[in-house]
């Protein structure tokens, strides 16, 4: 997997889960939610000398998705993408950090 630590701008669906995603210029459609999961802050990194600073460490959150998605014509399409065909699909983490309400691409599998 490369990890990246891109901003991205969403579009959810109907159940809140990213639909559809901007990155580098280019509009992907989810076709699959594949994970989805919640991760804490790094509670353990750096000085926690003031204990109001510890306890927002700990509430800290981060939502994930793993997603398939797709763009080019055919982007609903199940099947991989043919040779010659302008279909292309991969398979991307996406995260929402709720701290600042920002949203990254910060992982794609090849």
């Amino acid at each position: 997997m490369r990890q990246y630590d891109d901003p991205v701008e969403v579009r959810r669906g109907e159940a809140e889960d990213p639909d559809q995603f901007l990155w580098r210029g280019r509009l992907w459609k989810v076709r699959t939610v594949v994970a989805h999961w919640v991760e804490t802050g790094p509670w353990w990194q750096g000085a926690h000398d003031d204990v109001r600073h510890a306890a927002a460490d700990l509430v800290a959150e981060r939502e994930l998705w793993r997603v398939e998605a797709g763009r080019g014509p055919g982007a609903r399409r199940s099947a991989r993408t043919v040779a010659g065909d302008e279909d292309t699909y991969g398979v991307f983490d996406l995260s929402f950090d709720w701290t600042d309400g920002r949203w990254q691409l910060v992982g794609c599998l090849d």
